[in-house]
């Protein structure tokens, strides 16, 4: 059985006990371990890591040791994977440089707040197994804009529309990466951005885009 360690807490707003519960159900679902930690001490444990088959933090900022980012980097580069969401993943530890270089993107704007609907366009030319048969859906939340590694898969995306809220619009429209997977050493690093609140992963097709994501990480 694949063993998996869920990392939660941080900013209360992004609901990360509940999220907690629902990442921990679809890993069980699918034949996991799991392990859920609401302490950043579970990461200063570098043999325990390498052990793992999949890591999911669900922190958001904070701030984080610098033992403990580089027993999670070294444990993902052997070949332990990685896979979160919105900013329980990419918007962790903003001093922490080396934590943004291996999940592949940090947060640095949602125009509009959590009122925003918008929608995640699948990128189905990749031919990826991620994205194959899920179709495009729309949904009222944080909608994020991220600055990412070029490096990474995009397999999913949003555009930024032209509004009086966005100084950032007077660039005209963008188009930003939603979902993305990207290689850390032996690792696999899968990302996703959605998931301001538990709910979320109540909309079939982001549910199904996660699961699949924390397959195709794990070890």
């Amino acid at each position: 059985m694949k063993k998996a360690l869920i990392v939660a807490g941080g900013w209360d707003g992004h609901e990360p006990k509940q999220t907690s519960e629902v990442f921990s159900k679809i890993l069980s679902e699918n034949g996991f371990e799991t392990e859920v930690s609401f302490s950043l001490d579970s990461f200063e444990n570098a043999d325990y890591l390498k052990t793992l088959d999949l890591i999911v933090p669900h922190w958001t900022m904070g701030t984080i040791s610098s033992t403990a980012v580089k027993n999670v980097c070294a444990a993902v580069a052997s070949g332990v994977g990685i896979a979160g969401c919105h900013g329980g993943m990419c918007d962790s530890f903003r001093e922490s440089t080396e934590w943004q270089f291996m999940t592949g993107s940090q947060w640095v704007a949602h125009p509009g707040n959590a009122g925003i609907t918008y929608e995640v366009n699948f990128n189905h030319s990749s031919a990826s197994p991620l994205t194959e048969g899920l179709s495009d859906f729309s949904l009222t939340s944080e909608q994020y804009y991220i600055h990412c590694d070029p490096c990474v898969n995009v397999l999913a995306t949003t555009r930024f529309a032209v509004t009086d809220f966005n100084e950032n619009s007077s660039n005209g429209v963008v188009t930003v990466p939603v979902i993305y997977t990207k290689y850390w050493g032996k690792g696999k690093v899968y990302y996703i951005s959605v998931g301001h609140v538990a709910a979320v992963w109540d909309i079939p097709q982001a549910r199904e885009a996660i699961r699949r994501g924390f397959i195709w990480a794990a070890k």
